[in-house]
């Protein structure tokens, strides 16, 4: 026989048990109404595939002759008569050095000649006498030798002293530098006050005439650049302007300092065209491998090897699959390995990416070309 307290204390017992049944069916039915996550993507498909690229360099209009000029002579310069940007002509006096010791060495070399015209005279009249007497066989022959060797001697040394003349009337010349054709100038080196020696640029000159662009192409892409090749050149200043210029030389050897190859293209006679314009070049570029281009906010990586999020169309799921990356273009990035034409490819939100996870297309960018070709100048 139970007591009343052992019938309550049962009686509580299968309460509880039956309410905790209850609370863990509720629990399961709950756990079993969840909805499977479904997240919307916006992707792009590989529709073809990239054969050849366009290749962007940046350079500087120059003249395609530009003197450096410089005296032929030593000095202290003692004037400069022009500026950068400033036209010149030939003949044109573009600076000067102090000419005194010049001047000084041509009046030396005049009192020389003076002076060797006289000898000249003087020998020639005691040559004479001696011909004279040894014709009436007053003097022997050996005299009228000696008196024409000494005349001989007169003239050159009279001829040594009019060459010097000469040089000197030219050292004094030199001291003024003169500009030999019509052109532009680009830099001064030198300024009033400074000593320079004959053959230091003091004033550049542009001459007028055919202009280039020199741009410097690293080694990866020099090959892509022969004599001849025709390229696109556009200017800064001027978006409007594009011309069409030809490689007309590439250097056989890099530059020391930033391992690039100058290469000089040559541009049509254009009035727009200035001196000094920043320019840019498109070229066209073959690829030894075909290359398929894909939205830089498609690449993602995973444990250091970088990877994209395809989606399988069938299960509507998304795969991390690893590629190679080629380069990066101004609008995108090109793989080399891992793709290929007609795969799904997650463009945006790669970060929220699982193996597997279940996606539903964006309807309005369903599909998009990753094969945007770069038409337009790099800037």
């Amino acid at each position: 026989m139970f007591s009343p307290r052992h019938s309550a204390f049962r009686i509580l017992l299968i309460a509880c048990t039956s309410a905790a049944a209850l609370a863990l069916s509720g629990c399961s039915e709950e756990k079993a109404e969840t909805k499977e996550i479904v997240r919307p993507v916006k992707v792009v498909e590989i529709a073809a595939i990239d054969t050849s690229r366009t290749l962007s360099y940046s350079g500087t209009v120059r003249a395609r002759t530009e003197m450096n000029l410089g005296f032929r002579v030593n000095g202290k310069i003692t004037e400069r008569l022009v500026d950068v940007g400033q036209r010149v002509k030939s003949g044109d006096l573009l600076a000067r050095i102090d000419p005194s010791d010049y001047q000084l060495a041509l009046t030396s070399a005049k009192a020389s000649l003076d002076a060797a015209e006289r000898q000249v005279e003087t020998t020639q009249l005691a040559r004479i006498r001696a011909e004279q007497l040894f014709a009436k066989n007053v003097a022997p022959k050996s005299q009228l030798e000696q008196a024409t060797l000494g005349y001989n001697q007169a003239v050159a040394t009279r001829d040594s002293a009019r060459s010097a003349l000469d040089q000197a009337t030219n050292q004094v010349s030199y001291t003024d530098l003169k500009s030999d054709q019509n052109g532009i100038v680009t830099a001064v080196s030198a300024d009033i006050g400074q000593v320079v020696g004959s053959g230091t640029p003091v004033v550049s000159v542009a001459v007028d005439g055919e202009k280039e662009v020199l741009v410097a192409i690293p080694e990866t892409d020099i090959g892509q650049f022969k004599l001849g090749k025709v390229v696109t050149v556009g200017f800064w200043s001027d978006a409007a302007l594009m011309l069409q210029g030809k490689v007309r030389e590439v250097a056989g050897s890099a530059e020391p300092q930033s391992r690039t190859f100058a290469v000089r293209i040559s541009l049509p006679n254009d009035q727009n065209v200035l001196l000094g314009m920043t320019a840019g070049i498109l070229a066209a570029a073959a690829d030894t491998k075909q290359l398929v281009s894909i939205p830089l906010s498609a690449l993602a990586k995973k444990d250091d090897q970088p990877i994209v999020w395809t989606v399988d169309r069938a299960a509507e799921t998304v795969h991390s699959r690893p590629v190679e990356v080629a380069d990066f273009t101004g609008d995108g990035v090109r793989i080399a390995e891992g793709l290929k034409p007609g795969d799904v490819v997650v463009a945006a939100g790669t970060q929220f990416m699982t193996e597997g996870l279940k996606v539903k297309l964006d309807s309005e960018a369903a599909q998009q070309s990753a094969a945007a070709e770069n038409t337009q100048l790099v800037r």
